[in-house]
């Protein structure tokens, strides 16, 4: 879902990508990844879940701050990956503390986004609220050729494989129906359909859980088909 957002509700979201500490974080965070071979987790990313965690909750009637907040916790989900991989979801978590507090978020606002951030990792999280239930969805729905480093690397590496062989990937948000449907072209040349399970079944079903939350069911469509 790469649909506008309305420039007002995102003034803060504004302040957040241009502070410095966060700026230093994520490009941090990035280079530490490539380093270990990871697919991008820099500004694309974040600036890509942050836009669709605040479209999720817009089209499905959630109030313009409600939306603001996930789009501030798009942004900030993967700053902690510079500390280190594992636990990288809590180590964001809680740098962005500082941040938020310094850019005049109120308790209660960092908290959501706190909770959201830490909470948005297959292995440990779970959809607590409106707003970490759509950084899930937003995170777990980024798959695009855009974000293999080299594509030299797929051969080898079944991440960059997968990545590399979607062409594109949409989540369409139905409020009227509460339904969401992540749309992915997929060229089966460079990777097959039950490659991309064998390593995203898990968040896969982090996203059903968290579309139930919201209240909507969550299907798949490959290259038009519905796989469930």
């Amino acid at each position: 879902m790469h649909g506008n957002t309305r420039g007002a509700d995102l003034t803060r979201l504004a302040q957040v990508k241009n502070h410095p500490d966060v700026v230093e974080f994520l490009s941090k965070a990035d280079e530490y990844l490539g380093t270990l071979g990871y697919t991008e987790h820099g500004a694309r990313h974040a600036s890509l879940v942050a836009h669709i965690a605040h479209n999720i909750l817009e089209r499905l009637g959630y109030g313009s701050d409600t939306a603001e907040l996930a789009a501030v916790a798009g942004y900030l989900h993967d700053v902690g990956n510079f500390l280190g991989r594992e636990a990288h979801a809590q180590s964001a978590a809680i740098i962005c503390y500082h941040v938020l507090r310094d850019l005049g978020f109120g308790p209660a606002e960092y908290a959501v986004i706190m909770g959201a951030i830490g909470n948005h990792d297959e292995q440990l999280g779970n959809a607590l609220d409106p707003v970490s239930a759509a950084l899930i969805l937003a995170d777990k729905s980024d798959v695009h050729r855009s974000r293999v480093r080299d594509p030299r690397t797929t051969a080898e590496d079944i991440h960059d494989r997968v990545n590399y062989a979607a062409e594109r990937s949409f989540l369409n948000v139905d409020g009227a129906q509460h339904r969401m449907t992540l749309e992915l072209t997929i060229d089966t040349t460079i990777s097959g359909v039950m490659e991309y399970f064998e390593i995203f079944l898990s968040r896969m079903i982090m996203c059903r859980r968290a579309a139930d939350f919201l209240g909507c069911t969550f299907q798949m469509e490959i290259n038009r088909v519905k796989i469930f």
